[in-house]
């Protein structure tokens, strides 16, 4: 039996990621934003981590044209970094995605110091695209120089620059480093978020929401967390689905959720 198109939306439930995946309509994604518990760096109460079933999964489910942003880090054991990121990466490759962009999440506030190198103080953002991405609304910030300008133009082999007048454009688009506070008031300001061991900043979620879908829209989660990737479909008017092993982290998403909707309303 051929699977419908269209998946039921705006709900989370508790299950698997790989047995869920296999349950949604192929090709019917848009978007999944997601953290998985990379390198066992957080308690996550025994769950094991499938990690290439679950990017199997995420190539079938996800839509041509569609976007998954996958956030991870590195652990440093006896001052070697295990690379699991980049190798998580390859692998996506490897199995039909295109690495279409290699972001930096900066936390600004990081207290985690090293006696013996710099202070680590980013994660990546894994821009994985099927096909070329359907959809990009960049989020511009303002240039520092604006209006009419004389530019060099037409330099010729004697160096002199002869200049004309241009316009400067007043936005540009910004730059894939994206720098976040993290903690209370910077991650979220849901208290009952930090109840799980590892919430990513609500904005981070947004702005890739925001560049890689329009409303109404599919965003994803298989590893939904806290539920900020969820929260943050919701608050933009995009549909969402996503699923998490854990009740626990289920009810505390549904909770996040429910009151942005409430809020919204």
């Amino acid at each position: 039996m051929v699977k419908k198109a269209t998946p039921k939306v705006d709900y989370i439930t508790n299950q698997d990621a790989v047995s869920f995946m296999d349950s949604l309509p192929l090709n019917s994604i848009d978007l999944t934003v997601t953290s998985p518990p990379y390198d066992d760096l957080r308690n996550y109460k025994g769950y094991n981590f499938d990690f290439e079933n679950i990017a199997k999964g995420l190539y079938k489910v996800t839509k041509n044209g569609g976007v998954v942003v996958w956030v991870v880090g590195d652990k440093i054991i006896k001052g070697n970094r295990t690379l699991t990121s980049f190798r998580q990466c390859i692998f996506f490759q490897e199995i039909g995605f295109n690495v279409h962009d290699v972001m930096i999440y900066k936390k600004k506030n990081t207290p985690f110091m090293r006696s013996n190198a710099y202070t680590n103080c980013y994660e990546f953002m894994f821009v994985l695209t099927k096909g070329s991405p359907k959809t990009f609304n960049p989020i511009k910030e303002s240039t520092v120089r604006q209006g009419l300008e004389k530019m060099p133009a037409n330099k010729k082999p004697d160096g002199i620059n002869n200049k004309v007048l241009s316009k400067l454009n007043a936005f540009k688009s910004r730059n894939n480093i994206w720098e976040y506070a993290v903690g209370m008031g910077g991650t979220t300001s849901d208290k009952i978020a930090f109840k799980h061991p590892a919430v990513f900043p609500e904005k981070l979620a947004e702005e890739h929401i925001i560049s890689w879908t329009n409303v109404g829209d599919i965003v994803f989660d298989p590893m939904v967390g806290s539920g900020t990737t969820l929260k943050m479909a919701a608050k933009n008017n995009r549909h969402f689905i996503g699923c998490d092993i854990s009740e626990e982290y289920v009810e505390i998403s549904r909770k996040r959720i429910k009151s942005i909707q409430q809020t919204l309303n």
